[in-house]
């Protein structure tokens, strides 16, 4: 009888087991819906290092200094790129002694448009040294070493020079001038790449017409004011000496257009002014008929600039000069130009 309790019993617990294990339900395979610490770390990709590029200006001496500025301003905003921004104040000093304070905040590239041409081999082997790269922008400097930089970009002023003597040659005759022609130049700042190349190519040209004669030539360091100034004082010894004015620059033109009007006499008709730039206040100029002709040097050279540093850091192969592609304009183009103009 105990036997056959016991079997019962048995059999009763064997029961309840596989009663329990029939009631149970499967559980699925568990599924991660958030990723484990080590995943997180794995799929979360480091955040890019923004370039930081360290950029000394000449100054403010111009509406096409003005418009190159905010031109690189606005432009490393939309590339993601930090821009350290200093104001040389026309003082090669302090673009030096930015380029130093680049060199010790590390930044990825140094970008800079020289006063002058030279006196910059120093600081340029301190940022190779450092292994900062160097882009120059809109002006060169004069160097036997150049590894120092790795690219120039701007435009040619050689060529701008012959295209306001080329334009002249070509339109003497209409404008009533005659084979003999006095040609007063109003130059840039001293020692700079514009300044000594577009004298270059201006007179590169003047070569095929034997009657033209530079008879005075002064810097008026890019600025309305100087160049104002220096007409002033030509118009009282040669007033009626002056049949043509070249200017290195659009603001020094019209600084000098201000001083003839004052003088009595008619600026594009008693004087005819060529100048350098095709900025707006050119423009302007040319449809009230007191300039006769600007060529375009573009100072909307920021988004090339960043590309470029982006290029460089990347190690991708860049060119050693980069020019940009500029014309001429005469006054007859002005009014249809104009609302073009971005600067």
């Amino acid at each position: 009888m105990k036997k056959m309790s016991r079997a019962i019993a048995l059999f009763v617990s064997l029961l309840l087991v596989f009663s329990l294990a029939a009631c149970a339900k499967p559980q699925p395979a568990a599924t991660q819906t958030e990723p484990t610490q080590s995943t997180a770390a794995e799929n979360t990709a480091p955040a890019e290092k923004k370039i930081v590029l360290g950029f000394a200006q000449v100054g403010a001496e111009s509406e096409w200094r003005t418009a190159n500025t905010k031109s690189i301003q606005e432009e490393a905003a939309k590339a993601g790129i930090e821009l350290k921004f200093v104001d040389g104040q026309q003082k090669q000093e302090v673009q030096i002694k930015a380029i130093r304070s680049f060199i010790a905040q590390k930044v990825d590239v140094i970008a800079f448009s020289p006063k002058v041409e030279t006196g910059w081999d120093t600081v340029l082997q301190e940022a190779k040294a450092a292994g900062i790269p160097v882009i120059l922008t809109d002006r060169a400097v004069d160097t036997k070493d150049e590894s120092l930089y790795v690219t120039f970009i701007g435009s040619d002023f050689v060529e701008e020079g012959r295209r306001a003597a080329n334009w002249l040659g070509e339109n003497a005759a209409r404008l009533g001038l005659k084979e003999n022609i006095n040609i007063f130049e109003l130059q840039g700042t001293v020692g700079s790449a514009p300044a000594i190349d577009r004298k270059t190519g201006f007179e590169e040209v003047m070569k095929k017409y034997p009657g033209w004669k530079i008879v005075k030539s002064q810097t008026g360091n890019f600025t309305r004011a100087e160049g104002k100034q220096v007409m002033e004082s030509w118009l009282k010894s040669d007033k009626d000496n002056i049949d043509v004015l070249y200017a290195h620059n659009d603001d020094m033109a019209l600084g000098a257009i201000q001083a003839i009007e004052e003088a009595g006499l008619v600026p594009g008709k008693d004087i005819i002014i060529i100048s350098i730039d095709a900025v707006k206040g050119a423009f302007e100029a040319m449809i009230a008929g007191k300039l006769n002709c600007s060529v375009e040097c573009s100072p909307l050279l920021g988004a090339q600039l960043m590309q470029i540093a982006k290029d460089v850091l990347a190690g991708k192969p860049v060119e050693k000069r980069i020019v940009t592609n500029e014309g001429v304009f005469p006054a007859e183009t002005a009014a249809k130009e104009l609302p073009n103009r971005q600067y």
